[in-house]
């Protein structure tokens, strides 16, 4: 339980870095206080997992292992290429908008449910639980996306100035890839070498590509001034000046 808790944590949390509930609980949370933006969100979060949990569980019970496994690794590479798709395209959804301001955790709540309904993080919430112990996933899944939209709420215009949202969202789709990856050799076709060398050759590649980007980020920083050209300067007494003739 501990173990699906964990696992449940650590996906969640990194799916919904730079998703579009992490821009929503930012503009309610400009708009309201913390706690009831944040307590919206924990509601939410508990029926939405728990109703894929509840899915996946029983999908889970009613089919073999090892086709379950192919299945869920078939979702977690689809959920890579979901993500990484969305890093591409650069489109951002609109938050809902705010109700009245006494209703306004019921607005946190029914905005999160219908924006998390069918959405890549559920998804990946019923392929865990068909493999891991329930609760443990359940618990882990609504305790991550409880974190990830408090980080929304404490730093997220820090995290969005540097880190573009573009690069959030290949991390999970890179960790979408892993746990697909591992889930096919490992679980589904019983082939341990594969697994660790696929996974890891992932992770290297992944680890080098971010190092570079966040090395080209910075130098390019560094570089911006020097590019400035300096304003022209007046090379004669009184020229540039209003009213003085040269």
């Amino acid at each position: 339980m501990f173990s699906a808790a964990l696992l449940s944590l650590g996906v969640v949390f990194l799916a919904e870095l730079g998703d579009k509930s992490q821009l929503m609980t930012m503009t309610y949370a400009l708009r309201h206080r913390w706690w009831v933006v944040l307590s919206g969100v924990g509601i939410a979060a508990f029926l939405v997992h728990g109703l894929s949990v509840l899915i996946g569980h029983f999908l889970g019970l009613t089919l073999p292992e090892r086709p379950i496994a192919f299945a869920a690794a078939i979702a977690f590479l689809l959920f890579a290429a979901w993500t990484w798709r969305d890093s591409r395209s650069g489109n951002d959804d609109d938050a809902a908008p705010v109700v009245e301001p006494r209703f306004v955790i019921f607005a946190v709540i029914s905005s999160f449910v219908l924006a998390e309904l069918g959405d890549k993080t559920m998804l990946a919430t019923v392929a865990l639980a068909s493999d891991n112990d329930w609760a443990g996933v359940w618990i882990g899944a609504t305790i991550g996306m409880v974190l990830a939209d408090g980080v929304a709420i404490i730093v997220g215009r820090m995290l969005h100035r540097r880190l573009p949202e573009r690069f959030l969202h290949q991390m999970a789709s890179v960790l979408f890839l892993l746990f697909g990856l591992w889930l096919l050799f490992e679980n589904a076709l019983k082939w341990h070498v594969m697994a660790l060398t696929s996974t890891g050759i992932v992770a290297v590649a992944a680890i080098a590509a971010a190092s570079v980007s966040i090395a080209r980020a910075r130098r390019a920083r560094r570089e911006a001034p020097a590019r400035r050209e300096p304003s022209p300067q007046p090379t004669t007494p009184g020229a540039g000046y209003p009213g003085v003739r040269d």
